[in-house]
């Protein structure tokens, strides 16, 4: 039997979303929204599918009734609904009309898929996976948010550029929040196996750090309307990739912290095992004072925005 993944919210991210999940015949994939055009953008996607050679199976659900039951028994779950961010404004502006998306969408999703792993989207995206957690009374390692990847993949394309070299060759390490406090790790980063800061001048690598916490406010203003879809959905694919064929791969990914990084009952982006259990291990890396320093600064920023919520 295929595995199955829904995913919450049909706009660019979460069509896109779909669209590599399908392309790559990981599992058959339910697209829901509160939108009625959904089940349009399903049946589109299944029409692919006999050219792009994938067996998977789509639908797509509406849900503005607040009924998930067509996606019951889902391996995943990948939250991408919310409202977008617009030129201007930050991730924490979208807060509480986010907040009040994503607590609907989880009340509705845990109650026909008990054993899911969840994966977060919506922005704020470190807030969101802790009311997410809080409301669905999973267990901590089967609620991640996608933030890392994402963000490590546009550091990498910003050094590949920088170089001139293949993205092949680009590893980046970010931990973290995913918005302007993020914490790139240039020790942490190579390419083709070599420390970036035995490449690069400090004042290039401060460069390129700078326009990676700034990638997606960087892409908002570019699109006038919306934001960022494609890079999202391929960090989300290598999530979903990783969980399904229980790959044990090691990204950065959101998860709730009990003490690790002397961060307590928070998330916060870290390096994590990713396996057929979720969230299967937590690694630590020796930070110097400066990052961990930064990388407390952006827990504290994040605490802030949970006890908004009082989760």
């Amino acid at each position: 039997m295929r595995k199955k993944v829904t995913v919450v919210g049909g706009g660019f991210v979460g069509s896109t979303t779909a669209q590599r999940i399908v392309d790559a015949g990981l599992a058959d994939v339910v697209m829901t929204d509160i939108l009625e055009s959904v089940a349009g953008k399903a049946l589109d996607l299944y029409e692919a599918t006999p050219i792009t050679f994938s067996d998977a199976v789509v639908q797509g659900i509406c849900t503005a009734s607040g009924d998930y039951q067509a996606t019951a028994n889902s391996d995943i779950v990948v939250v991408t609904a919310g409202f977008p961010r617009k030129p201007g404004m930050s991730r924490d502006d979208l807060l509480r009309a986010n907040y009040e998306v994503v607590k609907g969408v989880v009340e509705g999703v845990v109650k026909y898929s008990p054993n899911a792993i969840l994966i977060m989207v919506t922005n704020p995206m470190d807030a969101i996976a802790q009311a997410a957690f809080k409301v669905s009374g999973f267990p901590k390692n089967r609620v991640i948010g996608m933030a890392g990847v994402l963000d490590s993949a546009r550091m990498s394309t910003f050094v590949a550029m920088e170089l001139n070299v293949s993205v092949e060759n680009v590893h980046s390490f970010v931990l973290g929040s995913h918005g302007d406090d993020m914490v790139p790790l240039p020790r942490y980063s190579t390419v083709a196996g070599i420390p970036l800061p035995d490449l690069l001048s400090k004042e290039r690598i401060a460069a390129i750090v700078d326009r990676t916490r700034k990638g997606g406010a960087e892409i908002v203003n570019l699109l006038k309307t919306g934001s960022a879809y494609y890079a999202p959905s391929a960090a989300v694919l290598e999530m979903v990739e990783a969980i399904l064929k229980d790959k044990k791969k090691i990204l950065p990914c959101a998860v709730y912290l009990q003490g690790e990084y002397g961060i307590n009952n928070l998330f916060a982006g870290v390096p994590v095992k990713l396996g057929a259990r979720g969230a299967e291990e937590i690694i630590q890396i020796n930070l110097t004072p400066e990052e961990n320093a930064a990388l407390q600064k952006s827990a504290a920023n994040v605490r802030e925005l949970v006890t908004v919520l009082g989760v």
